[in-house]
């Protein structure tokens, strides 16, 4: 995308905004109160006596367990004490203002030999431990904690909260940091030698991270002096560095200790900045350029394959032999100007992976979306549940496994255990995953350090999966052919008794089934992840929690415990007797299989043949199009054949006495006879659909059904409600907004067209992306279990999830229903709904022509708002190719403060999912939670009988309320029954069906003319909300005067008495507002 100067303003209008809110305040003031801390802080540490004799017993558990000896010594205060890190080139970002303060350790308290064995660390300890005793002994310090540096147990940091009177530094703290200027002989620690004993065994093995740990301290000093020196009077460099690390800490899993953090930030751009990297970097680029370059780098550089090496001060370049060693032994290296020590040692492959990929999606986003990508780069939150398909965490408290050989050795163990479970799932889950991330921030400030280290299993471990379609829902693991006797070997040792033969017809090879049916697809990756850390790490169920299939109860609409071919026992109630043991068919599909409607394509495929060929219809029929959300995988609960409408004896059973109708648009040829009023075209439509259900019935002997406005017609269990679409309503797809044909086109016609296109885009989509249909299956119930079902049309939730899918940047589109639930619900709540359209291109065929059209429709919107002489229209704005001004959809609802409401829900529902996929809960009731909706929110509740719902099977929570008064209360009706119990004398049953028949809507349809704005579940909730409307003072006046205001409690007993019958209860839990 080509940038524009309005482009660049807005961009650099935005960036200015965003560092005024993120940097640090470095006024006269601020820095006082932070250099008055950091000398405050100083002097209490130059004043601790010198000599004290530190032993081991002064921290035993943490000496045994790193596996230190000779760690006594005599205290000295340290040889300097200097600032560092971001404060010292002002590149703190908020709201995290750490100061760093470098601790140099003292020569005396160390033996040449201490990096042998964990002395080094054992000492470093202590030495701290001394420090923190005496903080905390003075008036200095609010509070002193342990830290771990960049998650390493076995290197601790004291983090002091200054007693500060100034309010202008939130949250401010400083961070003790020891280092080791000159301690050891560095060729000591070269990265091929072996520093710990305890590894001897036969041949010694090199332990480079362990040499790279103490290197670290040893030249960390030198690093942030050369960092320094590049900072320098460099404004755009450091406004860089502080946008690199917003868009950096708003990916977690890239914001890592294996991955990227600030130091290595400020030491990449510093390095395009110097000789060593060439000068990639000027003085005479701005901020974004500098930003834009740095990912560049971080995305394509081959660099990452050969090392990134600093030319070392004063001396030759490395050789090519040294280089090779460190790329051997890291996964990447960035080799600091010592030319002795790794700085990114503690980089695993996937953290590097994860770096250039997210780097390289950044630079999308820049090139792409819109204003240069600026909410996508730094607004928008990528953690684990939004950008991983799959997410398990895996609870290890406890398990010995993790450090049978020890905590630390050459790397700590749980870093190794993190390696081995990534190279386990890696080779099980083969093709199917693109992408897997391990992560055990097994590290936090809570720990107590004199429980030592065996504790630090208590976090749980996290593991992302980003999956490949179709390859994540095969059914086969598939091995080795046939004669591979090697390969089959190694594939059997892995799998054990599931490998087996298989053939097919590329040959017989080794294979692994997962025998499910295509609706439990989804599942594969949750049973081969299961399988494979049982047989190796032995690890059990209870040790492994999956988001996966946690929401599924929401698109179950029985008790999930029986799924014996559609069919479960039901306990059925009637006035007169109880009726148990009977068998109910389930006309929904529980499974929400995409494959489950294949039987409802099958018999529309015969309905349209057959509409086709309709001979005694006086104008054939050239068109057939189905409209309902079922066809295009969208729908919450697909239909299933009805036995009775199908004309199946059912014999003893419970059957459902509602049945919906699938609507269905058909097309005329054209005729110059039709009438020119609206009216009566609407009444030859009527004829002409009459005419054909009598043509099905004579010719194919197809049950119709006229109603009002048409008529339905029944076909292998279906039934189809026809639809006539006027040949003026043609003239849409190609006639101008304003032309004299398009306005002659009535608001019916009008519509139906609309929905033809809606439906036609979307069943596009759905072919694209598999997931989908799943996803808005989801969203879709959850906006109705939050009673949104009036606020929210369906349609325009499948536009909001589409974007998701079509728009998918900054992530790829989701591949699981749990992460592309997780981004709707973010997108509700974080999109600016009152001053940004939501553009849906589906297609890929807007131009910027169309998008500028949207934009000038987008602002006249709020024209009328902004001038005080009216309100917003389409709040929620939904631009379609088809519908640039947001009319069909959206225009009355959601209003304002709907949206704020949906924005609200949203926000707590994806905090909750967040919270349940990250931290170790397993109660189902957790889960739930994000479907149920608190009723104390509305200002009276009516509950209805369940069992009076058209289908009682889908309720996902009985509804109770325990406040609020009493108004009115009811008894059930008898006059309908949702379920049938059918006996071989039961005279037609077809008869007794109710199509499209919903008692809810009848009673919300005779209640929408009243005072209050009602809020209900669509789907199948028992409880509708009321919130009083806002009167004007005129209308209040003069119905005062008039002395004919009802009271709140009359109005609700009449809203009872309307649905006597059908009305549980009635509670007034808020009294209306004057």
């Amino acid at each position: 995308m080509a940038a524009s100067d309005d482009y660049t303003d807005t961009m650099n209008l935005k960036i200015a905004e965003l560092m005024k809110e993120v940097q640090l305040d470095y006024s006269s003031t601020t820095t006082k109160t932070i250099n008055d801390a950091i000398s405050s802080i100083k002097k209490r540490i130059n004043k601790i006596p010198e000599d004290i004799q530190v032993k081991a017993d002064l921290a035993p558990k943490f000496i045994k367990d790193i596996g230190a000896d000779k760690v006594e010594f005599k205290f000295k205060r340290p040889t300097s004490i200097n600032v560092g890190g971001s404060y010292s080139i002002q590149c703190i970002v908020k709201p995290d203002v750490n100061v760093d303060l470098y601790i140099r350790l003292p020569k005396e308290c160390f033996h040449e030999k201490d990096f042998l064995n964990h002395r080094y660390h054992g000492k470093r300890y202590l030495y701290l431990c001394i420090i923190k005793k005496y903080l905390e002994s003075s008036s200095i310090a609010q509070k002193v904690e342990w830290a771990f540096f960049q998650n390493e147990a076995r290197k601790p940091i004291l983090v002091v909260y200054p007693v500060v009177k100034s309010t202008g530094v939130p949250g401010f703290s400083v961070r003790l940091i020891p280092t080791a200027e000159s301690l050891f002989n560095v060729q000591k620690l070269n990265i091929e030698r072996n520093n710990l004993h305890v590894l001897s065994q036969g041949d010694s093995e090199a332990t480079p991270v362990y040499n790279n740990s103490i290197l670290e301290d040893m030249f960390i000093e030198h690093g942030a002096e050369f960092v320094s020196k590049a900072f320098n009077g460099w404004k755009a460099l450091g406004e860089a560095i502080v946008l690199l690390k917003v868009w950096a800490r708003q990916r977690s899993s890239l914001h890592a200790y294996d991955s990227l953090n600030g130091y290595l930030i400020s030491i990449l751009v510093a390095y395009l900045a110097s000789e060593s990297g060439k000068f990639r970097i000027n003085k005479a680029m701005t901020t974004m350029q500098i930003f834009r370059i740095t990912l560049d780098f971080m995305a394509t550089s081959k660099l990452w394959g050969t090392g990134i090496f600093f030319k070392p001060q004063g001396g030759d370049d490395m050789s090519k032999e040294e280089r090779k060693r460190y790329v051997q032994y890291f996964p990447a290296v960035i080799c600091d100007l010592s030319a002795h020590f790794n700085l990114a040692y503690r980089m695993t492959k996937s953290g590097l992976i994860e770096l250039q990929e997210e780097a390289a999606l950044a630079l999308k986003c820049i090139d792409k979306c819109k204003e240069g990508g600026f909410v996508e780069l730094f607004m928008t939150k990528i953690d684990f549940p939004a950008k991983f398909d799959y997410c398990m965490r895996l609870n290890l408290k406890g398990k010995a496994e993790v450090s049978t050989q020890g905590f630390c050795l050459d790397n700590e163990s749980w870093r190794l255990y993190e390696s081995k479970l990534h190279s386990l799932l890696v080779e099980g889950l083969g093709e199917r995953a693109k992408f897997i991330r391990v992560t055990w921030r097994n590290t936090s400030s809570t720990h107590n350090m004199n429980d030592g280290l065996s504790v630090l299993d208590k976090e749980p471990l996290i593991v992302g999966i980003s999956v490949s379609l179709p390859e994540a829902f095969d059914e086969y693991t598939r091995g080795p052919f046939f004669g591979n006797k090697e390969e089959a070997l190694k594939f059997r040792k892995f799998w054990g008794d599931k490998a087996e033969l298989y053939q097919f017809k590329s040959g017989t090879r080794e294979c692994v089934l997962w025998k499910c049916k295509p609706s439990k697809r989804y599942h594969i990756i949750k049973w081969v992840t299961e399988y494979v850390l049982n047989r190796h790490l032995s690890l059990t169920q209870e040790n492994i929690s999956h988001a996966v299939d946690q929401l599924d109860f929401s698109l179950v609409h029985d008790d999930g415990g029986n799924n014996n071919n559609n069919i479960n026992t039901y306990q059925y109630y009637t006035h007169t007797h109880t009726i148990s043991s009977f068998q109910i068919f389930r006309f929904s599909s529980c499974d929400t299989d995409l494959a489950s409607d294949g039987s409802l394509n099958e018999s529309f495929g015969t309905l349209s043949k057959r509409l086709r060929l309709l001979s005694d219809v006086p104008l054939s029929i050239t068109s057939v199009q189905p409209l309902d959300s079922a066809f295009r995988h969208t729908s919450v609960f697909p239909p299933r054949p009805h036995p009775v409408a199908n004309g199946t004896k059912v014999g003893n059973k419970i059957i459902s006495t509602c049945i919906p109708s699938l609507e269905v648009m058909i097309q005329l040829e054209g005729s110059g006879n039709w009438p020119m009023d609206d009216v009566a075209i609407e009444k030859t439509k009527s004829a002409f659909l009459l005419r054909i259900g009598e043509c099905l019935e004579k010719d194919y002997g197809m049950k119709y059904s006229p109603y009002e406005e048409g008529v339905d017609v029944f076909l292998s269990g279906y039934v189809f409600r026809l639809k006539i679409l006027h040949e003026r309503g043609l003239d849409l797809l190609n006639g101008q907004s304003e032309s004299y044909q398009v306005k002659r086109v009535s608001s019916i016609d009008k519509h139906l067209f609309l929905r033809s296109q809606h439906s036609s885009m979307i069943n596009g989509l759905s072919g694209r992306y598999p997931l989908y249909g799943p996803v808005v299956q989801l969203a879709k119930r959850w906006v109705s279990a939050h009673l949104f079902s009036a606020s929210f049309m369906e349609e325009a939730i499948e536009l909001v999830v589409a974007s998701i899918f079509q728009n998918s940047l900054p992530f790829s589109a989701p591949c699981s229903r749990i992460s592309g639930f997780m981004r709707f619900l973010r997108l509700l709540s974080d999109h600016d709904w009152m001053f940004t359209p939501l553009i849906v291109d589906i297609n890929e065929d807007m131009t910027p022509d169309d998008e500028k059209e949207i934009n000038e429709k987008f602002l006249l919107s709020r024209k009328a708002y902004e001038e005080g002489t009216g309100s917003v229209t389409s709040a929620m704005y939904l631009a379609t190719a088809y519908d640039k001004a947001s009319e069909t959809w959206t225009t009355l609802s959601p209003t304002v403060s709907e949206v704020k409401r949906l924005g609200v829900y949203a926000r707590s529902s994806s905090n909750l999912l967040t919270k349940l996929i990250m931290q170790d809960q397993v109660d189902s009731y957790g889960w739930e939670c994000i479907f149920r909706t608190p009723l104390n929110n509305y200002d009276a509740v009516i509950l209805v009988h369940r069992e009076k719902l058209s289908y009682p099977e889908r309720l996902l929570f009985p509804s109770e309320l325990n406040h609020g008064k009493l108004v009115a209360q009811g008894k059930a009706s008898n006059s309908f029954q949702p379920l049938l119990l059918t006996t071989s004398k039961t005279k037609d049953p077809q008869d007794q069906l109710y199509i499209n028949f919903d008692p809810l809507m009848c009673y919300i349809k005779h209640l929408e003319a009243n005072k209050f704005k009602l809020w209900y579940d669509s789907l199948g909730g028992d409880a509708i909300g009321l919130t009083w409307e806002k009167e004007s003072s005129k209308k209040r006046r003069r119905e005062d005067d008039g002395d004919v205001k009802k009271s709140v409690r009359d109005t609700l007993k009449d809203v009872g008495e309307v649905g006597k019958g059908f009305v549980k209860s009635v509670y007034l839990l808020k009294e209306p507002t004057r």
